[in-house]
């Protein structure tokens, strides 16, 4: 089913239209179209109507969070939802100041969003609305372990059924859940909290899941997360083999993205239902 997925991508090179971090929109690009999809990096208000007309799905990453922008987000989200295309969301850094609060509550009464993106202190500012970080990184009482799992496997459901949309909460373990069904992955590796943008990337490789398979988001988003992971685990692998560093990393995950095949995923993709 995931590989099928995966395949689907390839097949269809669903069109992304992102609107993100400025810090890492070049790494995200390069992974969509890596993933086999195609990127369109488009945030001025006098075209993100226009622009997302022709896409498939929409990524919202507020990284780099500026005014111009928000009402480019919610214009392009009203659009992708009236032509019925799934919207990922990443609320990068909610906790961390009053303006990405207030702009994650408005974008998520505003825009339907198909799939809510977020490490565990950002999902969990989600339902508290108050300040629960300290920046754009979780915080260390909210990495995911065995012990806190259903914990955050709750505050996943709650956050699901609260904003209708899947939750992919990203960490040491990643839970997706739709309010009802979730999955468990334990894919990647934690060097790729090392360099900046292995979120974002993900975000914008959901975007390319769920816009080549819109009819069945749950499964696809799980498989983009995996996916992911297995990469980061790959590039960490050959890092450690030839004593590279960070740089490396980054450019080797983005090398196993563009040279995955569905054989791979058969043996190595680490999904568990629950």
């Amino acid at each position: 089913m995931f590989e099928k997925m995966f395949k689907n991508v390839h097949e269809r090179s669903p069109i992304v239209h992102c609107i993100t971090n400025y810090v890492t929109v070049n790494d995200v690009a390069n992974i969509i179209l890596a993933l086999g999809a195609s990127p369109i990096m488009a945030d001025d208000i006098e075209e993100v109507s226009d622009i997302t007309s022709i896409c498939n799905s929409l990524v919202l990453n507020i990284g780099t969070l500026n005014c111009r922008t928000i009402e480019s987000m919610i214009e392009a989200g009203k659009t992708s939802n009236k032509l019925g295309h799934p919207i990922v969301f990443d609320p990068v850094g909610v906790g961390a100041s009053k303006l990405r609060m207030d702009t994650t509550l408005k974008l998520l009464k505003e825009v339907k969003f198909s799939v809510i993106r977020g490490n565990a202190s950002e999902i969990k500012a989600i339902i508290s609305k108050t300040k629960t970080s300290g920046g754009v990184d979780v915080s260390l009482e909210d990495i995911i372990s065995e012990d806190n799992l259903d914990k955050y496997i709750k505050i996943g459901k709650e956050v699901s059924k609260a904003n209708n949309a899947v939750v992919a909460i990203t960490g040491p373990i990643d839970i997706v859940t739709n309010g009802e069904k979730t999955y468990l992955i334990r894919n990647g590796h934690k060097s790729m909290g090392r360099i900046t943008g292995t979120g974002c990337m993900l975000t914008g490789v959901i975007g390319g899941f769920i816009g080549a398979n819109p009819e069945n988001v749950l499964d696809s988003t799980a498989a983009a997360v995996a996916v992911m992971g297995l990469c980061g685990e790959l590039a960490n692998q050959k890092t450690a083999e030839r004593a590279l560093g960070t740089g490396s990393l980054r450019t080797y995950i983005i090398d196993y993205m563009s040279n995955l095949r569905g054989e791979i995923l058969k043996e190595e993709l680490k999904i568990e239902s629950r």
